[in-house]
């Protein structure tokens, strides 16, 4: 781990071992007797109950509490600038937002419920799920998810190809920008002004100011 990597999760998580590292908590939850975290498929994923939301990561399933409704103001404010950038300009990328599953490394052990997320090649969409890496995902930051979002997603993502990854952190009150290329590079911004969507080479632009009032109406 690099400085910026200690850096980033001992500012988001306020907390760190002595190493100066945050340790993964173990997911409790072991929704089928006799299977183990780590050992989950995709048949487990798809044999929940259709009211149960989880994640998929490397055979480990995570529960997912319903968003709050500040959570849902976030990204409502971000995909309407979105939808309305796309919509005018065409192309063809496409704006998804959850809970839409994504086979992110093409097998059977992991499927992903990004908060948002931008696709441009629409091969990728099949029938129940995107297959692939998305060009781009936002994730909001909760107490909940903090750690899976800002450690072993950030990770996933950069290794199945996800081009851009952005992390809202509304009670910091700031997001994180990575962008993956042959080395990461993230930017950390305040909740105001305007911040670039590098996979649209800034040309789309999300106003912070307004997804900040529409947050607080």
């Amino acid at each position: 781990m690099d400085k910026k990597d200690t850096y980033f999760y001992e500012e988001v998580l306020g907390k760190s071992t002595e190493k100066g590292e945050v340790r993964e908590p173990e997911p409790a939850w072991e929704p089928f007797p006799g299977k183990k975290q780590g050992e989950y498929t995709l048949e487990d994923y798809y044999a929940l109950p259709e009211d149960v939301r989880a994640e998929l990561i490397d055979g480990v399933l995570y529960d997912m509490a319903a968003p709050s409704a500040l959570h849902q103001d976030f990204m409502v404010g971000i995909l309407h600038q979105m939808t309305d950038y796309i919509m005018k300009n065409g192309g063809p990328c496409k704006v998804y937002v959850s809970p839409i599953g994504v086979q992110l490394d093409c097998d059977d052990r992991t499927m992903v419920e990004p908060d948002l997320l931008i696709l441009c090649d629409k091969e990728k969409r099949k029938e129940r799920c995107i297959f692939g890496a998305p060009d781009f995902v936002l994730e909001i930051l909760s107490p909940g998810t903090a750690y899976k979002d800002s450690h072993v997603k950030l990770k996933k993502y950069e290794a199945a190809g996800v081009k851009e990854y952005w992390m809202l952190d509304p009670p910091k009150k700031r997001l994180l920008v990575y962008r993956f290329g042959e080395e990461m590079d993230l930017s950390i911004y305040g909740l105001t002004g305007k911040v670039p969507v590098g996979i649209y080479q800034g040309k789309l632009e999300i106003d912070l100011d307004a997804v900040v009032r529409w947050a607080e109406l």
